[in-house]
């Protein structure tokens, strides 16, 4: 088990992961609040295909009955939205074909330059968005500062923003 942690860890590292850890369940932080955060805080609230508002999604404590049920997974840490996404989607898929067949990323969705879905048209890559690590119950900044990983709020735009994804495995 220990030598295919490693290998995951590894392989998010060389496709460009700034820093990536190993977490254990127990190790994630769900919090319902994040609703509030992004039904009072994102402009994008009831726009985007992976948004907690959209018609027939889970609720955050919904989603932590279905995350709790599995054991461990990695956080990726980039600097860069499109980079993150495409780090956890390829950590998922790596997962899969290595017989964890429940493997499943969560990231903000930057498959698109501009979402169409925001725009009342169907999302065009359904199979491949995710929804974002927060807007599925779970604390980011509790979680990543556990394992030493900065996140803070950011004062002005001059400030690197760091993006962090997670795929949960069992």
């Amino acid at each position: 088990m220990e030598s295919i942690r490693h290998e995951f860890l590894q392989l998010a590292k060389d496709l460009g992961a700034v820093d990536a850890v190993i977490f254990e369940l127990d190790d994630i932080v769900f919090d319902p609040r994040t609703l509030v955060k992004c039904m009072y805080g994102c402009a994008d609230w009831g726009k985007r295909h992976t948004c907690p508002s959209r018609p027939g999604s889970l609720k955050p404590w919904e989603y932590e009955q279905i995350f709790k049920r599995y054991s461990w997974g990695l956080i990726v840490h980039t600097h860069d939205l499109k980079l993150s996404q495409e780090i956890s989607y390829k950590l998922e898929s790596a997962a899969f074909v290595r017989g964890y067949y429940f493997a499943f990323s969560l990231s903000d969705c930057a498959l698109c330059k501009e979402c169409t879905a925001g725009f009342g048209k169907d999302c065009v890559h359904p199979k491949k968005a995710r929804p974002a690590f927060h807007s599925v119950g779970i604390d980011v900044f509790k979680t990543v500062r556990k394992f030493g990983l900065p996140l803070e709020t950011l004062k002005d735009e001059t400030e690197q923003q760091n993006w962090y994804s997670a795929v949960f495995i069992e």
